[in-house]
């Protein structure tokens, strides 16, 4: 069964696109803001994604960045009012799969919604994660480090998840920024490094080594050995 994320601020065009998806056999959920709607494309593996382009907190665009560096590669159908050629490719090379401008008929939404929901999955669902002793569960938003449960903020896990998938590559500053907080513009300068601080804090033992490596001016890499 074809799982679709609708992520619209305008109640009523977001309940008649659900209705109407609904009709059509697809399991439908909605979020009215970007950031809600960034955190659930990262926490459950939906087929698809419709999005709108103007959104509270964060822009469209910026969350299929973000889905983009994270690499998640769920098809992305992107809604907006915006009719330039300049918008469509900018939602495009954002990393959009498809765009339709705002008004659009019922059956052309439909059309295009059949035409992604049938390209194969791109991403498998990870029931977990585990680089070392640490497992981080997507599904439960629950890290471990060897038995101890380690408590976690939402960004705290996003930030730590888009290491731990790739134990031991280097990410830079601005990657993570686009993965974590899909470059909003009110993000304080020194966000990177207060998560890496406050996941230190509460990852790290005493004696060990940081699991957390900084790569003087390059970035930030997770160590997935065990202290040693």
């Amino acid at each position: 069964m074809t799982r679709i994320l609708l992520v619209e601020d305008e109640a009523w065009m977001a309940r008649m696109l659900a209705r109407v998806l609904r009709e059509e056999g697809y399991v439908v959920e909605t979020v009215a803001d970007g950031r809600s709607g960034f955190a659930r494309a990262t926490e459950v593996a939906f087929d698809l994604i419709v999005l709108d382009w103007m959104l509270p907190d964060r822009s469209g665009v910026q969350i299929v960045r973000g889905l983009r560096a994270a690499e998640i590669d769920v098809p992305v159908l992107m809604l907006t009012a915006r009719e330039q050629v300049e918008d469509r490719v900018a939602g495009l090379d954002a990393g959009a799969d498809d765009y339709l401008p705002k008004p659009f008929a019922l059956p052309e939404l439909l059309a295009r919604v059949r035409a992604l929901a049938r390209r194969p999955a791109a991403r498998q669902v990870e029931a977990s994660v585990t680089a070392g002793d640490l497992t981080l569960d997507p599904v439960r938003h629950a890290v471990r480090r060897g038995d101890d449960l380690v408590d976690l903020t939402a960004r705290e896990f996003a930030f730590l998840h888009a290491l731990v998938r790739r134990p031991g590559q280097v990410f830079s500053r601005s990657v993570l920024l686009d993965a974590v907080w899909g470059y909003r513009a009110d993000v304080a300068s020194n966000a990177v490094e207060v998560c890496v601080s406050h996941l230190r804090k509460k990852l790290d033992r005493n004696g060990e080594p940081s699991r957390i490596r900084t790569i003087r001016g390059v970035g930030y890499a997770f160590d997935p050995r065990d202290g040693r």
